[in-house]
């Protein structure tokens, strides 16, 4: 599994609806993206976030736009009349993460659209084992595009990671916000989901996604070493899975209130 590496040549416009600030940029493939800043809002554990929570998420099937790395070179920030997007090249110079801009897509209305029972499973399922607090009515980070369902901005998943005390233990964490996620009520197929979501995400699926984190985003205490950072969200995503799966119970339970 790799990702490519595409090289920011044009930053076209800010996506101030996001709160880290990401922007629609053009890369030297002549693609767009939706670039995600390593120097914004919670730096490279948002950018891990994405990596790791994403590619789980495409490896078992989920429609995510392409994830690529992104060089951004600061002096893209010399054409920029905002001084607060010129500091936020500034300070980003260097490796960052993007995804496939989806152009005419729009913001997925839980009142308009309704999610097949299987689908929305899979997402509630999917979003409770990753923790991602940031699916809900207010904010559901899924679009529609050529009617078809697509999940973006995982930032703030793994939220485990902002503090690593007692992160095994934190593992078994039942993710009780999955109350509040937009396609809870569709989700009825939630227990009939989980055999096939945890068949999927094996030891060495996960082992090769977090490889994919690049060193230099792995420079947080309390680990000396990038290798031991790695393994700790190895072993975090692992030991989610071990059952009982609790976040699912919480899920089913959540449905039933």
């Amino acid at each position: 599994m790799n990702l490519r590496t595409v090289i920011a040549t044009r930053y076209v416009t800010p996506l101030r609806e996001g709160g880290s600030l990401p922007a629609i940029v053009e890369a030297d493939d002549d693609g767009l993206y939706v670039l995600k800043f390593r120097g914004a809002g919670q730096g490279a554990k948002a950018l891990i976030a994405e990596l790791v929570a994403g590619e789980i998420a495409r490896a078992v099937g989920l429609p995510v736009p392409e994830i690529v790395f992104v060089e951004l070179d600061p002096d893209l920030a010399r054409t920029e009349p905002d001084p607060e997007i010129q500091d936020l090249i500034r300070a980003s110079a260097g490796l960052n993460l993007a995804l496939d801009y989806l152009p005419g897509s729009i913001t997925f209305d839980p009142v308009v659209e309704e999610v097949e029972a299987d689908l929305a499973s899979m997402i509630v399922w999917f979003d409770a084992y990753v923790t991602n607090i940031d699916r809900s009515p207010r904010n559901t980070n899924l679009l529609m595009w050529h009617r078809k369902l697509w999940l973006i901005d995982h930032g703030a998943a793994l939220y485990f990671h902002h503090t690593w005390n007692q992160f095994l233990k934190r593992s078994r964490d039942p993710f009780p916000a999955i109350k509040d996620h937009v396609l809870l009520r569709f989700a009825s197929s939630l227990q009939a989901v989980d055999s096939t979501m945890t068949e999927q995400i094996t030891s060495d699926l996960i082992e090769t996604i977090v490889n994919l984190i690049p060193d230099a985003w792995l420079v947080n205490a309390p680990f000396s070493e990038s290798s031991a950072h790695r393994e700790a969200y190895v072993e975090y995503l692992l030991k989610r899975l071990e059952p009982p799966h609790l976040f699912l119970e919480e899920a089913i339970r959540a449905r039933s209130v």
